[in-house]
């Protein structure tokens, strides 16, 4: 009898949620953690949520799926909200982890060497994720953790196609904006989404982007547009990122549509929600 009560106060509570303000529907919030087996390295995150669904969550109600995003070179994990707010709209956990610190020694390119010399930064990434999961793990107990989702711009795509390579058997789905080092995974049995830039200055190296043939045999989708590399984040124009969501969104319904009411609000300016919480 309990339970019953709760789960009718969630359910109006709700109910309540999506005739409110976008602050209501989508919590932000921060997250700083020390990994003490790396000498206590920052690894900050940010989540993204919506109210309704947390509260399911957390009363047993429902599982979260789970959505990773890495992000690119010289910009911040805060920078992609356009499209950690579509994925929190659709139901997911957004976790957007910042994977370089001041303190590290800058990225450079080594011609001739594996990933041109950056498979420590991608080492980096793939503990990084794992060590966030871990930690969310503690505060989202039911959420799935077994068939990711993993999204990544530039370098944060390189991140997360190399944490798929890595772990195949935790990773559902992986959506890249540009990243130009690490080749896709070919063998179909990972959903892939690339959103690639026409951009002089940014081209991928050799192999990295299969042909047509084997990405239709892989059932790779691969969205060749006339955008700018550095604008595939906050900081492009709304005609882009408006693009892309509708791009991801259309990825996301052909094997997961939407079960649940999708907010009005998917992606509310990150400049007015100053009153999300912080932790």
């Amino acid at each position: 009898m309990k339970r019953g009560i709760v789960v009718l106060c969630l359910c109006a509570v709700a109910i309540a949620a999506y005739v409110t303000t976008d602050k209501w529907a989508i919590r932000h919030a921060t997250l700083a953690f020390h990994d003490i087996l790396r000498e206590d390295r920052d690894v900050t995150i940010e989540i993204a949520v919506r109210r309704d669904r947390e509260m399911q969550a957390m009363a047993e109600m429902i599982e979260l799926p789970v959505a990773v995003l890495s992000h690119g070179n010289t910009v911040k994990h805060t920078e992609y909200s356009f499209l950690s707010n579509i994925f929190a709209a659709r139901g997911y956990l957004v976790i957007s982890i910042q994977h370089d610190l001041e303190t590290d020694a800058p990225m450079v390119t080594k011609v001739g060497e594996e990933y041109v010399g950056r498979r420590m930064q991608y080492n980096r990434g793939a503990f990084n994720i794992m060590f966030a999961l871990d930690e969310i793990k503690k505060t989202y107990p039911n959420a799935d953790y077994r068939h990711l989702t993993l999204i990544g711009h530039s370098n944060g795509g390189d991140i997360s196609m190399f944490f798929a390579r890595q772990h195949p058997d935790l990773v559902k789905k992986v959506v890249t904006l540009d990243n130009l080092r690490v080749p896709f995974i070919t063998d179909g049995k990972i959903k892939i989404l690339s959103i690639r830039s026409k951009d002089p200055h940014f081209k991928a190296d050799p192999g990295v982007v299969p042909d047509d043939a084997t990405l239709n045999k892989a059932g790779i989708k691969v969205v060749r547009t006339e955008f700018q590399h550095n604008d595939l984040s906050d900081r492009g124009p709304d005609q882009v990122k408006s693009s892309i969501q509708a791009t991801v969104q259309q990825f996301l319904d052909e094997d997961d549509p939407p079960t649940i009411p999708l907010l009005a609000a998917a992606a509310p300016n990150r400049a007015n929600a100053a009153a999300d919480d912080k932790k």
